[in-house]
């Protein structure tokens, strides 16, 4: 994988003034190495979104999209635009070949919708979690925001390992992010935060 941060004025100016076209607002920073978390992803514009926002701040980062959208006609766009193919079926092989990536890239960035879907559903995919905590790389909270028209990233997250209470803290920061099509958005919730401890057997 290529490293994501190398001179791109073309795709930079192209981005920037179709976010001023459109009326979107960009706030904080983009970040130029780590793992980026992209929410709530509620519609396909979600991707073009994305790469407005980082191209527009000089970073080309690496963004996860099903290996079903490869096929056709479009494949050689995700691929041309940083996309890597995701098999659904085998998610824990995708985390184990980025984490790797990332301790010997130190510009590695790469996206992640933790949803999964645009659909709603019940809970996030944790495999932004698990590669942070693989690699020791912090999570940047990234949003887009339709009734505002607002796009950007939040404060970093370093995980702890405790996920319910880096969970409330990820819950926190979107509770007033909405995407573009509202009624799809999914709370933050890993199913590992309803995971019981196992109890301990008596001596």
């Amino acid at each position: 994988m290529r490293s994501a941060n190398r001179p791109m004025p073309i795709r930079r100016a192209l981005a920037r003034t179709a976010l001023k076209v459109t009326g979107w607002r960009v706030v904080g920073d983009v970040p130029r190495a780590g793992i980026l978390v992209g929410a709530p992803h509620t519609s396909n514009w979600d991707w073009v979104a994305t790469l407005a926002l980082a191209w527009s701040r000089g970073v080309r980062p690496r963004v996860l999209v099903k290996k079903e959208l490869f096929r056709g006609s479009l494949g050689w766009f995700f691929g041309a635009t940083g996309g890597i193919p995701v098999d659904r079926k085998h998610p824990g092989r995708l985390v184990e070949t980025l984490a790797e990536e990332a301790r010997h890239d130190p510009g590695f960035t790469v996206v992640l919708a933790a949803e999964g879907t645009r659909s709603r559903g019940e809970y996030w995919k944790s495999g932004f979690y698990r590669l942070a905590q693989q690699t020791g790389l912090p999570v940047a909270l990234g949003f887009i925001d339709g009734p505002s028209r607002t796009m950007g990233f939040g404060p970093p997250l370093v995980v702890t390992g405790d996920v319910r209470a880096d969970m409330e803290l990820v819950r926190a920061f979107y509770a007033d992010k909405h995407g573009i099509r509202p009624a799809n958005r999914t709370e933050p919730r890993l199913r590992e935060e309803d995971k019981r401890p196992r109890e301990k057997e008596p001596a």
